[in-house]
């Protein structure tokens, strides 16, 4: 099949140079907050006598409503203009995780019915989930709107450090906590959404609607974002089995107590933020193209999820992570800025929440798939991981993109 052509890259909207450094705050404290609390799930689910599957659920939820509410967001923002849109999901999302975490440090106190802890975890980890989808949707789409093409990748790479630096102090933070128990730090990481929200509220100035007429032209399937959206769908499928079973991993495989793994899994964790945060960097540095970014990307990822079922101690686990994590860290930006280069002007918040939505369906299944693939072996999820990577990279290219 002949590929279709993208076209022309829209010109970056005139006027004073935007300032997206109170984005960039914002997407690092309310992604702080989400490894925070995914350092913990493993942990807490056991303390709290929840299976695995039910621990998987929990994180599953949230991807649901992810998956089904990204192309919402973004289309809404084409619409509504990105400030009321960004502003309406960090808000909910902030009201939410406070919910959610209520709930968890409730039931560390007083131990309700494992039935009824489950269901408070999925309402709100759904909640948390749907306000979720709108923050990497509009911040994409605010790139699109204010960057050639040609420097989209470096500005998503932008966004990609921020949130990598958020997934290294959150899981740090709750590393640092986790000797004076689990509730001291889900109390804390609670807070963080709400100040995200401040920042936002004071400094990301109004946008209004640039493109109400053809916002509802951009379909899910469209051919033009094939590609972005298989290896979105991939890399979050991936990272969400590894986060989902880092914690039983450390319980299991390296015979620690649910303490010890919390700490153990937070440091996994934070070391995959220091990893994105390096690769990232360097992606500004690199000037190459989004296809040899994702081939280059995946196998370097694959090489880190093959080796942790090889690990026997903390220190080779955190390892194969940071390994892992510098893979996803070239394709992460890659595959959002070839998703923008791909579409019109008019279609930047529908693409960004069409890939949105890829992302939540890996989040969706990976969860799942990792917790039923740990019952067969701890290394099997890490495996399959590493597979899944080497066949993106050999996909064959079709452009220059």
């Amino acid at each position: 099949m002949t590929p279709i052509p993208a076209p022309a890259a829209p010109a970056p909207q005139t006027g004073p140079a935007f300032d997206f450094r109170p984005l960039l705050a914002a997407y690092m404290t309310c992604t702080m907050a989400m490894m925070g609390f995914v350092s913990v799930i493993g942990p807490v689910a056991r303390l709290l006598h929840l299976a695995a599957w039910q621990a998987g659920a929990v994180i599953t939820v949230g991807g649901v409503l992810w998956m089904l509410l990204a192309r919402t967001w973004g289309t809404a923002s084409d619409r509504l203009g990105r400030r009321r849109v960004l502003l309406a999901g960090v808000g909910g999302f902030a009201l939410s995780y406070w919910a959610m975490c209520a709930v968890a440090i409730a039931s560390l106190y007083f131990f309700p019915a494992a039935g009824l802890v489950f269901a408070g975890l999925v309402l709100t980890r759904g909640a948390v989930g749907a306000f979720f989808a709108a923050i990497p949707s509009v911040s994409q789409a605010l790139v699109a709107d204010h960057l050639p093409a040609e420097h989209r990748a470096a500005a998503m790479a932008s966004l990609g450090a921020a949130n990598a630096i958020g997934l290294v102090l959150g899981p740090a933070i709750v590393a640092a906590l986790t000797p004076l128990g689990l509730s001291l730090p889900l109390a804390l990481i609670a807070v963080l959404p709400l100040l995200g929200l401040g920042l936002l509220w004071k400094a990301l100035p109004d946008s209004p609607p640039a493109h109400v007429a053809a916002t509802a032209a951009l379909r899910l399937v469209d051919p033009r974002l094939r590609r972005p959206m298989t290896v979105a769908f991939v890399c979050m499928f991936c990272v969400s089995m590894a986060q989902i079973t880092v914690g039983f991993f450390a319980i299991d495989q390296l015979g620690l107590a649910p303490e010890a793994a919390a700490r153990t899994a937070g440091l996994a964790l934070a070391m995959v933020g220091a990893a994105l945060i390096v690769a990232q960097l360097a992606v500004r540095r690199l000037g190459w193209s989004t296809q040899r970014l994702i081939r280059a990307g995946a196998l370097v990822s694959a090489a880190g999820f093959g080796a942790v079922p090889l690990a026997s101690n903390g220190t080779m686990l955190e390892a194969a992570f940071f390994v892992a994590a510098a893979g996803m860290g070239w394709m992460f930006p890659a595959f959002a800025a070839m998703a923008s280069n791909a579409v019109a002007a008019h279609e930047q918040g529908a693409a960004a929440g069409s890939v949105g939505a890829a992302q939540g369906l890996g989040i969706v299944l990976g969860p799942l798939a990792g917790t039923l693939l740990y019952e067969t072996g701890p290394g099997v999820p890490y495996a399959l991981a590493g597979v899944l990577l080497v066949l993106v990279a050999a996909w064959p290219a079709q452009n220059r993109a």
